[in-house]
């Protein structure tokens, strides 16, 4: 509960919540009336006394169950402005979340339930300190963008599989479009590890778009857009690995697929429960846990932990990783992740798992 600020005998929330309804762009004027109705500046009278009477809703209940834009700033460690919606408010409110909300699947591996609904989410993120994967991250990110004023759509994905050399056949990711004048941007900040992208991506064919993980690009055909990333040399300092590590830095690799369609979050409320229980899903499969940093990424892949610094030297990414003792998982994940888990979990790591492979055998 947040602090209360009184107006005579009546509890005063001391900043603007959002009550988090079944809709996702949440309308926060009846909040807004009632709090200005509560406020010190409403005038004695007996139609102010009339009509605060007839307010019958429990402050502690009603507030109990909110969403709150400056808690999700503090969350991520955002002081920056959010009044303008442009590119670069944008951007800056997205590298803060990426860098402060791990992509993670922990709470498969210690016997929890990923819920879809928002307000689980935002508890389980915001006030748990937790991360999660792309139906939980950005569905947060979205909330807190439409919140701000962002004109967003939520996008359904389908993610590719190197060893099956296909795209999933069914939806089985979710991203964001932003409209920002006459331009639409990509903002996905689900996916993790070293296909994460680091700044929102303009929605354009053909375009090469260097960040600061590699180099990406959209395809368009046919009303279906190819995501692709082209990566760096990377070297391999660890023992039993060559010093370099050549990469065809001419080559993209593919990420997933998607169109342009609306989508509603119940559009995924199937994958959310296969994502849980197949025995065929990535995330059934291995425990992971991923976060951005300043200058790569850290992951955490069943017991096997690896640093990545990007572009250290000229066209070369530093890769460093490690096998952890059982003792060590859950520490790694409060010193390098800050997540402590209410319930023990079980690492595993079994299959090659598509775009996790080569980091879990690295």
């Amino acid at each position: 509960m947040r602090e209360f600020k009184q107006a005579g005998n009546i509890p005063m929330p001391s900043d603007t919540s959002v009550p988090i309804g079944a809709a996702h762009n949440v309308n926060a004027g009846m909040v807004y009336t009632i709090i200005h109705l509560l406020s010190p500046n409403v005038k004695e009278g007996q139609r102010s006394r009339r009509i605060l009477q007839n307010i019958t809703i429990s402050f502690p209940a009603f507030f109990a169950g909110t969403t709150n834009i400056q808690e999700y700033f503090t969350r991520i460690s955002y002081k920056g402005p959010s009044e303008n919606l442009d590119l670069e408010t944008l951007t800056a409110i997205f590298q803060h979340h990426i860098r402060a909300v791990p992509f993670e699947n922990l709470s498969i591996h210690c016997g929890e339930t990923i819920a879809l609904e928002l307000e689980a989410v935002y508890n389980k993120i915001v006030r748990r300190n937790r991360g999660g994967w792309c139906l939980e991250s950005n569905q947060l990110l979205f909330w807190a963008l439409t919140t701000l004023g962002f004109n967003v759509t939520l996008l359904g994905g389908k993610v590719y599989d190197p060893d099956d050399k296909a795209y999933a056949d069914h939806l089985n990711y979710l991203l964001l479009k932003v409209a920002l004048a006459d331009k639409s941007y990509i903002t996905d900040g689900g996916f993790g590890v070293v296909y994460q992208m680091w700044e929102p991506m303009e929605l354009i064919s053909g375009k090469d778009q260097p960040q600061t993980p590699g180099t990406f690009r959209f395809l368009e055909e046919k009303g279906t857009w190819h995501l692709e990333k082209r990566k760096r040399q990377a070297y391999f300092p660890s023992p039993g690995h060559s010093k370099v590590h050549l990469l065809q830095t001419n080559h993209y690799s593919k990420v997933y697929i998607f169109t342009l369609e609306p989508r509603e979050i119940e559009d995924f409320r199937a994958l959310n429960v296969d994502g849980q229980t197949s025995p065929d899903f990535v995330l059934v499969r291995k425990s992971i846990c991923s976060l951005q940093t300043t200058s790569g990424m850290r992951t955490l892949i069943g017991w096997r932990y690896t640093e990545i610094k990007y572009n250290y030297r000229d066209n070369m990414d530093l890769i460093e990783a490690t096998i952890l003792p059982d003792e060590e998982v859950e520490k790694t994940l409060k010193d390098k992740f800050n997540i402590t888990l209410g319930k023990k979990l079980q690492p595993v790591n079994r299959g090659k798992s598509s775009v996790f492979h080569h980091l879990a055998r690295l």
